[in-house]
């Protein structure tokens, strides 16, 4: 795929994620570890929106004059950079811009054809995006609702016959401690044989694991931008054959070609205005194009972003672990870990870290059923890195634990 050159950055001029790079506008001694919720924006990413809103600032897919055209040809190349990324083709996907993943589950799920389906599948280690629209799309098919475990692995336990016209909504990575879907190929496939269809809320692997989405077969994949250093936006990649059996209720301009006093024709050949009623994040949909030109650019500290946060997850993993009166959800590194003190109260030690100017999250992270319900376990805390992490980071995070957890024993 050719790449658009509209916000291309000069080879001479790409920077890494260093204080004094692309995050440079982070102060000296704030380390923030809170990418899973969303990921810190780069300055070229920053500079896109910027761009759009002070020298272009018009309305798309609307207007004949030079900004609008302009914005036309920029949201046209974000689309073909996120089929690019996801290796897909406009042949047979789409590509569609929402308020967030959230939205975009249930922009599907709630359109679903009546009577084609007879359950709905998902797992127990979900994101709330995903286990509370799979709760109310079952309600209103009229159908069952099952829930699956995941191997530690993140592999969906099932057996075939219960994807039997299956409307199977599960993640690709957790929000919890990382774990992927790895039997995806093998889950799209069977559902399929079985006349069932997969949705994929990809919110967590677009910033760091695309590779188990790349050629995905699966009926459409739901992510957000602002988990992939680009501003807030959600994003559907779905298949023509899903968006056109929908059956539609969530109306609006930019979906219709006409309107009269009793009824309305949709926009013919375009599967993507489907899901885009009213008027878009134009500016957001710009800056997503550039944080994917970015991502393939970026090479922090010479290394790939995947060597980059490979090396830190294994080094916070390690961290973490020596430290006394911590227990880790995770068995593996990973860029997103949680964990527990069984003395302590997970809200208090966020408090103190917060005022050595280090943030985390603390709570269920959306996930309450899995972690309150199913493990009964206290609130946790999460670390999650990203691009612009770095060794200091972590070291400042586990020694500032380490000394918390001393002085509160």
């Amino acid at each position: 795929m050719k790449r658009s050159t509209l916000f291309r950055r000069p080879a001479a001029e790409r920077l890494d994620t260093g204080r004094s790079g692309d995050f440079g506008y982070l102060q000296s001694g704030e380390v923030y570890l809170d990418a899973a919720c969303q990921s810190l924006r780069p300055q070229p990413v920053i500079d896109a929106l910027t761009d759009y809103y002070t020298t272009y600032n018009a309305c798309g897919g609307r207007v004949k004059y030079a900004w609008g055209l302009k914005v036309d040809a920029a949201v046209a190349d974000t689309r073909k950079a996120v089929l690019g990324l996801l290796g897909l083709s406009n042949k047979s996907h789409a590509v569609s811009f929402t308020l967030n993943t959230t939205y975009g589950l249930n922009l599907l799920l709630q359109q679903l054809p009546l009577g084609r389906f007879t359950r709905v599948v998902t797992s127990h280690v979900e994101h709330n995006s995903v286990f509370l629209p799979t709760i109310t799309a079952a309600r209103r098919l009229g159908v069952d609702r099952l829930v699956l475990g995941r191997a530690a692995d993140g592999a969906l336990l099932y057996e075939p016959a219960q994807l039997e016209k299956a409307v199977v909504v599960v993640n690709a990575t957790s929000n919890i401690d990382g774990r992927q879907l790895s039997n995806l190929a093998d889950l799209v496939r069977d559902t399929h044989a079985r006349g069932g269809i997969v949705i994929v809320d990809a919110a967590q692997a677009m910033g760091h694991s695309r590779a188990l989405l790349q050629k995905t077969e699966a009926d459409a994949v739901c992510f957000s931008g602002h988990k992939m250093y680009a501003a807030s936006l959600g994003v559907v990649v779905a298949r023509h054959e899903l968006l056109t059996s929908l059956e539609l209720g969530f109306v609006g301009g930019g979906m219709v070609s006409d309107v009269r006093e009793n009824d309305f024709d949709l926009v013919q050949g375009d599967p993507a205005a489907l899901l885009e009623p009213g008027l878009q994040a134009w500016g957001e949909i710009i800056a997503l194009g550039r944080a994917i030109e970015w991502l393939g650019d970026v090479r922090p500290g010479g290394l790939t972003p995947a060597e980059h946060i490979t090396g830190l997850s294994r080094r916070l993993h390690d961290g973490l672990a020596e430290i006394p009166g911590l227990t880790l959800l995770n068995t593996e590194p990973s860029p997103v870990i949680s964990l527990y003190a069984p003395a302590q109260d997970s809200h208090r030690l966020a408090v103190f870290l917060s005022h050595s100017r280090i943030s985390v999250r603390s709570g269920y992270f959306c996930a309450h059923h899995y972690l309150k319900e199913q493990l009964g376990l206290p609130p946790l805390l999460r670390l999650s890195l990203g691009l612009h992490s770095t060794e200091s980071d972590i070291d400042s995070a586990t020694q500032a634990l380490t000394r918390l957890m001393k002085g509160l024993s």
